[in-house]
């Protein structure tokens, strides 16, 4: 199973600090916060990951290279000035991803959800097209995006106790973007919409840790909070 992560984004709340610098280059605990996923990957069991990008892109493949210094393969898929949006920028890699189903990670999220997981997801005869790892609400998205009626995702159309949010981490199998247009500026909801009407969408709660790192405020926390618990660890 191929990997990509998604980090093509402007990174528009966090400026000024993404005038210069691309939102995945930004350091949490001492490194670049695609670090983190990349070698959470790589640990996982993955070897070949594919990223797309946009705004300062090639800060991004001069600072990680082919991937070999992580143990990992890394093909990139640039994409032009403003992106394609989620949806449009999966698809437009697709031909990176191949024909099995693949994990996609959002590059401006923190998560210790175990990625190898993924790779024991996928099972023979699947018709399933999405999984989608949901979280608790975040203070800043307390009316969630979905709910979990066992493993099938439902719509969660007004705020209630069961509602979770997308943590930007899911497997897709590769027919789900079937009908995307080629180069398409096309966002991910819309899609997730209708694979949960036509019952091909599962999903799964997290119960760990999972930051939306989409400002500089909680990109501060995040480091702060990194910083501690690697020099806890480090006293170990």
């Amino acid at each position: 199973m191929r990997a990509m992560i998604l980090a093509a984004g402007r990174g528009e709340r966090l400026r000024p600090l993404t005038d210069t610098t691309p939102k995945p280059l930004l350091r949490v605990g001492g490194r670049p916060l695609i670090v983190w996923h990349l070698e959470r990957l790589a640990a996982a069991g993955f070897r070949e990951v594919v990223i797309n990008h946009a705004h300062l892109g090639q800060q991004i493949e001069a600072a990680l290279g082919d991937g070999s210094a992580f143990g990992l393969c890394i093909a990139y898929s640039p994409e032009p000035t403003g992106a394609l949006e989620t949806a449009g920028g999966i698809a437009a890699a697709l031909p990176l991803l191949g024909e099995q189903p693949f994990l996609a990670v959002n590059g401006d999220i923190w998560c210790d959800w175990d990625c190898s997981r993924a790779l024991r997801l996928v099972q023979p005869g699947d018709r399933r097209l999405a999984h989608l790892i949901l979280v608790d609400n975040p203070p800043h998205h307390p009316a969630g995006d979905f709910r979990l009626a066992g493993e099938s995702v439902r719509p969660a159309a007004a705020v209630t106790d069961d509602a979770l949010t997308y943590a930007g981490i899911a497997v897709f199998w590769p027919a789900f973007f079937a009908e995307v247009p080629d180069a398409a500026v096309m966002k991910l909801r819309p899609l997730l919409d209708r694979g949960i009407a036509l019952g091909t969408v599962t999903g799964e709660r997290h119960d760990g840790r999972w930051v939306d790192v989409g400002t500089a405020q909680r990109l501060a926390e995040l480091d702060r909070e990194l910083a501690r618990t690697h020099a806890s660890s480090a006293l170990l």
